[in-house]
């Protein structure tokens, strides 16, 4: 079993992707442009980390 699964995905050279960690439920967002790209652990408005159950 993959230890990421991507949840959303959007666009193709501006790609954003959501992928979620199956141990502990956090979710990140990944961001590609062209040849950069950067993740980072999606916050709810509270500032607190997404967890997906």
């Amino acid at each position: 079993m993959d230890r990421f699964k991507k949840v959303y995905s959007q666009g193709v050279i501006d790609v954003i992707e959501i992928l979620v960690d199956t141990e502990t439920g956090v979710n990140y967002v990944f961001r590609k442009v062209a040849n950069a790209g950067g993740l980072t652990v999606l916050l709810d408005k509270d500032g607190k980390p997404v967890v997906t159950q």
